[in-house]
């Protein structure tokens, strides 16, 4: 099981994109499947093909881009904004006006339960993310070998997981383990 990053239960672009992550035995990949992917999205009556789930990976992959350009305090890649802005305008959803306690705002699709809802809905959050009050927060992880990004609510957190600290902290250890040991002993 892997423990979510700080953000991603507010933001979906953010969770899409970890959902590839670099292990030990090589790379983990939640959407491989058509129907992990369907699974993840919450698609309860559509059954995705493999061109739906090379939609979603390549939306995953132009996400990713554009958090790390935003990390890396750089522009990202056209083709990237240009596979945002076309699955967020694949789905027509208007504003819709609600009152159980008083007034809220819902958006409401034109196709409901749709591949192109799902996917223009994470992409509208990437959209938000990268020019809203998130986009100053998105970091990646800094630990070895992750590929993970994670909202940075607290100056001094720079891994994405507890299970990252813990992998830094015992190399960090082990280093300084080995570099006693190899370090010749002082006479007094």
């Amino acid at each position: 099981m892997v423990t979510a990053a700080p953000g991603e239960e507010r933001s979906l672009a953010l969770a899409l994109v970890n959902t590839r992550r670099l292990t030990a035995g090589g790379v983990d990949d939640d959407l491989a499947e058509p129907s992990a992917a369907a699974e993840w999205l919450r698609l309860t009556a559509a059954s995705l093909d493999a061109d739906d789930l090379s939609r979603i990976t390549d939306l995953r992959a132009a996400v990713r881009e554009l958090l790390a350009a935003l990390a890396e305090d750089r522009s990202p890649a056209a083709s990237a904004v240009e596979t945002v802005n076309a699955a967020a305008r694949a789905d027509a959803a208007a504003p819709q006006l609600t009152w159980p306690a008083g007034p809220h705002r819902e958006w409401h699709s034109t196709s409901p339960g749709s591949v192109e809802e799902a996917l223009a809905a994470v992409a509208r959050d990437a959209i938000d993310v990268v020019t809203g009050d998130l986009g100053p927060l998105v970091r990646p992880c800094e630990a070895h070998g992750c590929v993970r990004f994670f909202f940075r609510e607290h100056a001094r957190r720079r891994w994405c997981s507890t299970t990252c600290g813990d992998r830094v902290r015992a190399a960090r250890h082990q280093r300084l383990v080995v570099e006693q040991r190899e370090s010749p002993q002082r006479e007094a």
